[in-house]
């Protein structure tokens, strides 16, 4: 335990470990307390809780009992300020004991009235059946065509007793379904009344504090605890400006953070920041052990019912798996989203949203604005016709803030349009970055094939097979202006030694080669002129043994 006083300065209380057994007695005194601040994490959150409270000199028990079933109970921590001196001794986490309602003798009531109105109405029931019974069986035992003596009677008596018999029936099978339903609606009633005054089963949990003040004074205590059903990822707007010929192309990276939570309680009006800790993780690398290489070893005999019991027993594993607003009127000002403001350490960044914000627990994510950066970007149109023609526009940039950007799905904007959804790599300071924004449709880009040949090569006995292809990529400049222009093939890769592959002396020189570190995939770049037309020529050649069959296709 510890023990703290304030006279005109705050003191922090800080929570030891530390066994503090509370005095017999020391009074329970019930606390309530307010969410105030809450830190996300990308699996988890960090959530402070304030109570203010007047103490009595003396021992004491806070009871809180407020907080949410999901939180960790080892990660419990107590600090703050109070007016005298003050000692926090042992903090522990319960579920509260299930309490029967307080209106017990009244719903006990109602319910055995509900039962007696049930019991009426059976009795109704069991009458109008013996109605219905009766008038059945006179219907069987006195026909009605026939008279005390045998004689027959006019048929207008027939339909007087049929008319009679049939209304009786009638009457008494309407009387039991009026009372059955009755009967439905009373038991639902019951039902309803039963669970209320069943013991409720526990949907927040208790917090106790045990403290010993040396005078009355007020404190306010904040109570921190972590919670892992919350989260958050980071998304982005790109927005490129491509600028004019007065103008140079510039990029508008809005990072955002997209927050939820399922914690079992709301977050309202609260402190909130985004860190880009990973608390999940555990503190430390993970621990190998031994790597032994042996021959396996033959299984032992099991007995037929420990088999049996064994499979019984075996776990069932599961794999579980806006454009943009136009603008308004010049005599109107911009409005623009609140960002968040940084806190750049060494080994984390928290973003500290400003404000308060509210965030239920089945609210879905919501998405904040936490920081943005303007920079210059290289435009260029970039193609891989070998799967597909279109030219799409590419800017790159240097990654200029002090955070690193971590991965996540981007809105793309050209020129205040919204061209589309992307993905953005992680990218420490410094890093280059680049980004599709759709396609540009001014530059036209064709592949054809000017030849294809699977034939046989050798001198006078044929020793070997070869495919030999030669393409023609042409491209368009369509723009008044110059444009850089990267275009990407493929060449085979061999990784066998009987497997020789070659790019041909028609070839145009490519500029870069294994680009990305993608092996046999070449780049020609080159700065085409306003309408511009430059071809790219591209040949290769692949030999192998005659006796054996070789297939081309993308690597795993």
């Amino acid at each position: 335990m510890r023990t703290i006083a304030k006279c005109l300065a705050t003191t922090s209380l800080v929570l030891v470990t530390a066994a503090f057994a509370a005095p017999s007695w020391a009074a329970d005194v019930d606390a309530t307390s307010a969410i105030d601040t809450v830190t996300v994490y990308p699996d988890g959150a960090t959530v402070t809780r304030v109570i203010a409270i007047d103490l009595a000199s003396g021992d004491s028990t806070l009871v809180a009992k407020d907080f949410p079933l999901s939180l960790d109970p080892s990660s419990l921590r107590v600090e703050g300020e109070a007016g005298a001196k003050l000692t926090i001794g042992t903090i522990d986490a319960r579920p509260p004991r299930a309490a029967a309602p307080v209106n017990l003798p009244e719903l006990d009531k109602r319910i055995e009235a509900l039962k007696d109105e049930r019991a009426d109405l059976q009795g109704a029931i069991d009458a109008a059946a013996a109605r219905r019974k009766f008038a059945q069986r006179f219907a069987e035992a006195s026909p009605a065509g026939l008279g005390d003596k045998g004689e027959a009677r006019p048929i207008t008596e027939w339909r007087a007793a049929f008319t009679a018999v049939a209304e009786e029936v009638a009457a008494a099978e309407a009387a039991i379904r009026d009372a059955a339903r009755k009967q439905r609606e009373i038991d639902r009633q019951i039902a309803q009344l039963e669970a209320d005054r069943s013991a409720k089963p526990p949907s927040k949990l208790e917090v106790r504090i045990d403290v010993a003040s040396a005078a009355a004074t007020k404190a306010m205590l904040r109570v921190t605890y972590t919670v892992r059903n919350a989260r958050w990822l980071p998304l982005y707007d790109a927005r490129l400006d491509t600028g004019a010929k007065d103008r140079k192309p510039q990029l508008e990276l809005v990072r955002r953070a997209e927050v939820t939570q399922s914690t079992g309680e709301d977050w309202s009006n609260v402190t909130l920041g985004v860190s880009t800790v990973r608390i999940a993780r555990g503190g430390s690398a993970p621990e190998l052990g031994s790597l032994v290489a042996q021959y396996p070893q033959p299984p032992k005999p099991m007995a037929l019912g420990a088999a049996q019991e064994q499979a019984r027993s075996a776990p069932v594993t599961r794999q579980v798996q806006s454009p943009a607003m136009a603008k308004v009127a010049d005599a109107l000002e911009r409005v623009d989203e609140q960002q968040a403001v940084a806190e750049i350490g060494d080994f984390q960044a928290t973003f500290k949203i400003p404000g308060r914000v509210s965030l239920g627990a089945a609210e879905g994510a919501k998405s904040l604005r936490i920081a943005s950066m303007s920079v210059p970007a290289d435009l260029a149109v970039r193609a891989a016709p070998v799967q597909d023609p279109t030219a799409f526009l590419e800017a790159s940039f240097k990654q200029t803030d002090d955070t690193n950007l971590l991965p996540g799905k981007v809105a793309i904007y050209r020129d205040g349009v919204f061209v589309g959804r992307g993905k953005l790599s992680a990218s420490a300071k410094d890093d280059i970055v680049r980004l599709g924004f759709g396609a540009d449709d001014q530059v036209k880009v064709e592949r054809a094939v000017l030849k294809r040949n699977e034939g046989s090569a050798g001198l006078l006995v044929t020793t070997s097979k070869t495919d030999e292809r030669a393409f023609k990529t042409t491209v368009r400049n369509g723009h008044d202006f110059p444009i850089h222009v990267a275009i990407e093939d493929q060449l085979p890769v061999s990784e066998n030694d009987e497997i020789v592959v070659e790019m041909l002396p028609a070839t145009t020189p490519p500029t870069a080669k294994d680009i990305r570190d993608k092996r046999g995939v070449l780049e020609w770049s080159f700065d085409a002129k306003p309408g511009e037309v430059k071809d790219i020529n591209f040949a290769w050649r692949v030999r192998w043994p005659k006796d054996k069959s070789v297939v081309i296709a993308p690597s795993g």
